[in-house]
């Protein structure tokens, strides 16, 4: 019996510690599904009873076709909080929220990201930051187990593995 060297025993504690944590991954994502998809639910709602307000809000900052990207907005933040809290479709509605809060910085909050390298305190109080992070995370990692994109995996990936196993005939081969 060969005592471990001391960097066998790092690499083992490590990665050990690696597999526990990862548990975490699941859950973490939930709660990020469910909080945020409430608040971009809301959000939604909201925007979706005062159209005309957001319609003048977009238009004071130039957007083109205002009363219709409102329209498109609210019903993008309200639709796509529904498919964060259900992990259904997560991933498209992560970039699609994503790219919501992108259009936020882009016009309504062009001084935080410009300030993105020169005072970054700026740019992570700005109110569509914590939005865009919680999109980014699930659009890259996924709705997590709790979810119906996870379920709905499994289902197809069982009906697909049943119907696309090779089967066998089995037929006696003549000899002679």
């Amino acid at each position: 019996m060969s005592i471990p060297q001391p960097l066998e025993v790092v690499v083992d504690v490590y990665r050990r510690f690696s597999k526990v944590a990862g548990y975490g991954r699941s859950p973490l994502l939930l709660v990020v599904r469910l909080y945020w998809g409430w608040q971009f639910m809301q959000n939604g709602w909201g925007k979706l009873h005062h159209l005309s307000g957001i319609a003048s809000f977009f238009a004071s900052l130039n957007i083109p076709f205002p009363a219709f990207n409102a329209a498109l907005v609210s019903g993008m933040e309200f639709v796509g909080g529904l498919l964060l809290i259900f992990g259904l479709l997560s991933r498209v509605a992560g970039l699609a929220l994503a790219f919501d809060m992108m259009v936020a910085y882009f016009t309504a909050e062009q001084e935080a990201l410009r300030s993105f390298f020169s005072d970054p305190g700026k740019f992570y109080a700005a109110d569509p930051y914590t939005f865009l992070f919680a999109s980014l995370m699930i659009l890259i990692f996924g709705a997590g187990l709790f979810s119906l994109d996870e379920l709905i995996d499994r289902f197809t990936r069982d009906t697909v593995t049943r119907v696309a196993a090779p089967v066998s005939l089995n037929v006696p081969v003549r000899q002679g």
